[in-house]
């Protein structure tokens, strides 16, 4: 979560970039959220990082190219991760993406690498999850977002995503537990 000191950093930066064309404001701007935006990609995509880095860069691009629309009104990075949302949601929408975590080649690299293996495991944990329940299980265990933070960048109501997350939380307690994650 954005503290509001933050908050008016990236508001300036933004105002450099829009105003002043100071590419080098955006690249602050990149730095501070690649990680959690490859991050976050990464796990929609469950484990992907090809196509989650390709969907973060996107990300970027469509950031730079309508950050004369970012009005400041909720923090840079809520609609920063409303974008990557809309980059991931488009993408699958034109790709007609399946969620299919079982390939062969995962399966290869997760024998390789024993620590893969738990990584693994985790993105089969979430592909049983719906689409809106791995979206809003990300945004707020891995990315820390709050409640009220996740309903602003996926458009749902409050109530709505609390809903989400408890589902979500209660599929993947079951999915782990049935699978020797019982601790």
């Amino acid at each position: 979560m954005d503290s509001p000191v933050d908050k008016l950093t990236d508001i300036a930066l933004v105002a450099q970039v829009v105003t002043l064309h100071n590419k080098r404001a955006f690249d602050t701007l990149v730095k501070k959220y690649q990680s959690g935006v490859r991050r976050f990609l990464l796990h929609q995509t469950l484990g992907d990082s090809q196509l989650s880095d390709d969907l973060a860069q996107d990300t970027f691009v469509k950031a730079y190219t309508h950050l004369s629309s970012f009005k400041g009104v909720s923090a840079f990075s809520t609609w920063l991760y409303r974008i990557a949302y809309n980059v991931f949601y488009d993408y699958r929408r034109t790709h007609h993406l399946s969620v299919d975590i079982d390939t062969v080649e995962m399966r290869q690299r997760a024998s390789a690498h024993p620590d893969k293996a738990l990584q693994l495991d985790l993105y089969k944990a979430l592909a049983q999850l719906k689409e809106v329940e791995r979206l809003c299980i990300t945004l707020q265990l891995v990315e820390g977002q709050p409640v009220e933070q996740i309903a602003k960048i996926t458009g749902l109501n409050l109530g709505t995503v609390k809903s989400h997350l408890s589902r979500g939380k209660t599929k993947l307690a079951t999915y782990l537990k049935a699978n020797g994650y019982d601790r």
